[in-house]
């Protein structure tokens, strides 16, 4: 997490601002609950345990940018994060999936975080490694040939215990003497010889003479397992879905069989293998462990489809909801989940919940529940302006985007600024006809916009295309204008 230790909230603010418009007030609060995370690692025990983080729920409609903080979040802390969506649980008993899921689903995730990070810290033993198996492949070792003669063991164990014994090794094995030292000698010219073929190859795979040729690998493919049933409702029973695959892939493990390879793809698949062979699993689960424990979080998705809705009376609906927050409760409170790898607390994950809330509202939330998320963020609605800013400023905004995919065509694409503000006018006009999406808009505007470029790119003879306003009008205007076309089309 050093990563995580050198960020200021300032600097983490800046962060994000490379990659999302606007919304300052919600990256403020996720800057200080990431710097808080810092700051009680710093606290000496016992009190260190006792500082709960400072859950956050996000308030706005969709597509203005909740999920994007809390992902980008996640990748400058470093931390395992999984994003899931409130209403897809139910109560326990319940058709629907067990809240603990989603603490198994984050460690797993973790687990291939430390794994890879393992895998890369030996990279360099797993390249020597796999690199010295190549060479073996492509010359075979010379075999240790036996140098002591056929009699020695019994003239050996016949004298062990006489009380002469020879003079000399000659008067021992007489003849037999000069013959041993030729094979001996013949043997060391021939594993000179070999050391020396080995090195002219070392230096062949070096400088890339040996891409072309092919090699016999022997390489491991998983057999399928065996059939999965989603296992629902009580806790618990999705652990015992994935003992039961595990199960499965023992009983039948993966087949070894034969496989030609270019010498390039060889190499890599052995690299591959030495370095999972030199990580430990056992210290992989711990590290895992203790990531998810110390720096996961958790994006509660729709957390607003779990609330009671203001005035509604006591329908059953709202009963499995209830169930749902019951069920919630102890996770966010922090309890322990058991899981294949062991047990996995839950007092110091991050949980970052989001609601559009139009029809109810936080304090609709069980109280108990509300307690636990502390800090509460509105989000604005995004306009003319936040698009135009949207289209053009973030390290991965979509004119960069599409600039870089149509440069693969040999096209330079050049957009005017009053194309990208037509874009941006007509994005908001659909979101107030329809359904408002928020940002994901102007994705479908973008390619509606670029549909017939996209199409003809192989086959232009103009390699510079230039978006006017203009044609971005003939390209949407009839679609923008028709509100049942806006629907299907935009």
């Amino acid at each position: 997490m050093s990563e995580l230790n050198s960020l200021t909230p300032k600097q983490t603010v800046h962060r994000l601002d490379q990659y999302i418009i606007g919304q300052d007030d919600a990256k403020r609060s996720v800057a200080i609950a990431l710097r808080n995370r810092w700051r009680r690692q710093q606290v000496q025990p016992p009190l260190r345990e006792e500082i709960a983080p400072k859950n956050i729920i996000m308030i706005g409609p969709t597509g203005v940018g909740k999920t994007e903080i809390a992902r980008r979040l996640a990748n400058l802390a470093q931390s395992p994060f999984i994003k899931v969506e409130a209403s897809k649980f139910t109560e326990v008993g319940y058709v629907g999936r067990d809240v603990e899921s989603m603490v198994r689903d984050l460690l797993q995730l973790a687990i291939n975080m430390v794994t890879k990070d393992e895998e890369e810290g030996v990279t360099a033993k797993a390249a020597v490694a796999a690199e010295e198996r190549l060479l073996d492949l492509l010359l075979p070792p010379v075999p240790k040939q036996e140098t002591t003669p056929s009699g020695a063991d019994e003239t050996s164990r016949k004298n062990e215990h006489a009380d002469v014994i020879p003079l000399s090794y000659n008067d021992a094995f007489g003849g037999e003497t000069a013959s041993l030292a030729n094979e001996e000698q013949g043997s060391k010219k021939q594993t000179d010889s070999a050391e020396k073929t080995r090195e002219k190859l070392r230096r062949m795979l070096h400088s890339g003479e040996l891409d072309d040729r092919t090699v016999e690998l022997s390489v491991t493919t998983q057999k399928p397992q065996g059939p999965v049933v989603e296992v629902f409702s009580s806790s618990g029973m999705e652990d015992m879905q994935s003992s039961l695959q595990d199960a499965f892939s023992k009983i039948f493990p993966g087949q070894k069989h034969e496989r030609k390879l270019k010498v390039p793809d060889a190499l890599e698949y052995l690299k591959k293998e030495e370095a999972q062979r030199l990580v430990d699993p056992e210290s992989v689960t711990e590290k895992a462990i203790r990531k998810t424990e110390q720096a996961g979080i958790i994006f509660l998705d729709e957390i607003d489809k779990i609330a009671s809705r203001s005035g509604s009376g006591s329908g059953s609906p709202d009963v499995s909801r209830e169930g749902v927050q019951r069920d919630l409760l102890p996770i966010v409170e922090g309890s322990t989940v058991t899981t294949k790898y062991g047990p996995v607390r839950t007092d110091h994950i991050l949980f970052i919940a989001s609601g559009a809330f139009y029809t109810n509202k936080p304090s609709d939330l069980a109280p108990e529940l509300q307690g636990r998320f502390p800090i509460r963020v509105n989000l604005n609605p995004l306009g003319k302006e936040e698009f135009f800013r949207i289209l053009t400023e973030p390290e991965n905004a979509l004119i960069k985007q599409y600039t870089a995919l149509m440069a693969t065509e040999g096209i330079e694409l050049k957009f005017e600024e009053e194309a990208i503000q037509e874009m941006a006018r007509i994005a908001v006009e659909v979101n107030m006809k329809t359904e408002n999406i928020g940002a994901r808009r102007l994705h479908t505007v973008m390619e509606c916009v670029l549909d017939e470029l996209s199409f003809d790119a192989t086959e232009r003879e103009d390699r510079t295309f230039v978006v006017t306003s203009e044609y971005v009008q003939k390209q949407l205007l009839d679609i923008s204008d028709n509100e049942d076309l806006s629907r299907y089309i935009l």
